[in-house]
């Protein structure tokens, strides 16, 4: 299938966004993904000044007024706000392979620009897709460099779920091996505690799990298992299907707040088969809007006794 692709270099400036077309076509399925960990962080641009005002504004108040409801700045302008959406994996390391063997790169791309649609007519106009080239270690030093150079607001990246290779078992799709595990299902979303900016990366995963669980779907509970050997995670919230990935690179040395959602698994013949819709694909999309646009609306706060 022939699909647009943005293609951003690492000298991408903070002067404007980049071209929005690139070519190509997904390549066959290989070998399930493996994300590539760093134990030390790339060469990145200093971190800018942050874009998310916390100070709360409040009018005089007379000793009447104490205890009064009042409106606390929103934590962003939505029109201003800069998400990146990065597409995971590359069109040369194509990630996981579904049970009917697409690769898991294709499934991220559709899925990456059908939530960029609904995020720009959902205000938040600056977003862009991010989309690197070449091999697995070096894309992912590429689009941690492009995030941090534009001075992103917000780092969101987009892949689908497979299982360890000892989990796999054969089957046969239209005349071709291939493999399958129907045991686990449902999406996930990771965060690093060595982010610079945790506290607020944990803020907007939790409100992407809240909407994916209100959109009626479950996460995936396997990380916790033993048997997911080093692909093994903490569970940080178990009602929302929040995670640690804390040595992620894309997690880990991006200077602002990021995020890692497995939207789900494609390794599950079932699932893959809902994944692969746009009313799947609908759902993803407006959970993640909805996390958005709760994250940017206006707070409030009742004041205390001076």
């Amino acid at each position: 299938m022939t699909a647009a692709l943005v293609l951003l270099p690492i000298e991408a400036s903070d002067a404007g966004w980049l071209s929005d077309v690139f070519k190509g076509s997904p390549k066959d399925g290989k070998s399930p993904k493996q994300h590539v960990a760093s134990r030390k962080p790339a060469g990145i641009a200093k971190p800018a000044a942050s874009r998310m005002p916390h100070t709360i504004k409040l009018a005089a108040l007379g000793p009447a007024n104490l205890g009064a409801l009042k409106p606390v700045a929103s934590l962003c302008n939505p029109s201003k706000f800069r998400i990146v959406l990065d597409v995971g994996h590359t069109a040369e390391s194509e990630g996981a392979s579904s049970a009917r063997n697409v690769p898991e790169f294709a499934f991220n791309l559709r899925l990456a620009q059908r939530i960029e649609q609904k995020l720009k007519a959902e205000g938040f106009a600056e977003t862009r897709l991010l989309l690197t080239e070449g091999k697995a270690g070096p894309s992912l030093v590429k689009r941690v460099a492009v995030a941090n150079n534009l001075n992103a607001d917000l780092f969101l990246s987009i892949h689908h779920d497979s299982v360890p290779n000892s989990l796999l078992e054969n089957w046969e799709f239209e005349g071709k091996k291939s493999h399958f595990s129907d045991r686990f299902s449902g999406y996930s979303v990771f965060v690093s505690r060595n982010n610079p900016d945790f506290k607020t990366s944990l803020s907007f995963a939790e409100l992407v799990g809240k909407a994916m669980k209100a959109e009626g779907l479950e996460y995936a509970k396997q990380y916790t298992l033993p048997i997911m050997g080093r692909y093994q995670h903490p569970l940080l919230n178990k009602e929302t299907g929040v995670y640690s990935y804390d040595q992620l690179v894309v997690l880990r040395t991006t200077q602002m707040p990021a995020v890692l959602l497995e939207a789900g698994s494609i390794i599950n013949r079932d699932e893959e088969l809902k994944m692969d819709s746009s009313e799947r694909r609908e759902i993803v999309s407006s959970a993640v809007a909805a996390a958005a646009k709760e994250f940017c609306r206006p707070q409030e706060a009742f004041l205390g006794p001076l």
